[in-house]
C-alpha cells in the first residue's frame, strides 16, 4: 500500500527529469573539460542520446539505473506497489533501449551507453572509458553494440 497520495505521487513523478540530470550534467562537464565537444538531444537520431559527439560518431545515453533495468545494480529495483504496471513500464523501456541502440548502429553510430551507478561510484573511471573508447578507434569496443546493451562500456 502506498504511504502517501494520489496527488502526492503525481507530484513526485512530475519531478523527475527526463533531461540535464545530475549524472548527465557531471558527464558532460567532464566530457568537455577533456577538450570533446558535443551536441544535446539530437532529435534526428534514434532514441535522442543525451550526448552525440559527430567528430567521433559516436551516441552517448546516460542511463538511470532505475528506469531502464541496469541488470544487477540495487538501484534498478522494483516497487511494491502496481507491480503489474512498473513491469510493463520497465519492459518497454528496456525494448525501447533495444531499438535505439541497433537502429543507432545500422545508422553507422556507435552507441555507448554509461550508467547512473557508474557515475556515483567512479566519475573519473567512467570518464576514462569513454574517452578510451572514443580515441581509439581500432578498439574491439566499437565493433558491435551488443557490448553497450549489456551496460558496460
Amino acid at each position: 500500500m502506498d504511504t502517501i497520495t494520489q496527488e502526492r505521487r503525481s507530484w513526485n513523478m512530475s519531478q523527475i527529469r527526463e533531461k540535464n540530470t545530475k549524472p548527465e550534467l557531471a558527464v558532460r562537464s567532464a566530457l568537455h573539460r577533456l577538450g570533446f565537444r558535443f551536441s544535446l538531444h539530437r532529435t534526428d537520431l534514434p532514441g535522442r542520446p543525451d550526448l552525440v559527439l559527430p567528430k567521433y560518431h559516436a551516441a552517448i545515453f546516460v542511463h538511470g539505473c532505475f528506469w531502464h533495468r541496469h541488470k544487477g545494480c540495487k538501484l534498478a529495483y522494483s516497487p511494491k506497489t502496481k507491480q503489474e504496471f512498473w513491469q510493463q513500464k520497465f519492459s518497454n523501456n528496456v525494448e525501447r533501449d533495444k531499438r535505439n541502440l541497433d537502429s543507432l548502429a545500422e545508422l553507422g553510430w556507435n552507441p555507448i551507453v554509461i550508467w547512473e551507478c557508474e557515475i556515483k561510484q567512479d566519475l573519473n573511471a567512467a570518464i576514462e572509458k569513454i574517452r578510451d573508447i572514443l580515441l581509439n578507434k581500432n578498439s574491439s569496443a566499437l565493433s558491435g553494440h551488443k557490448r553497450y546493451m549489456r551496460g558496460r562500456i
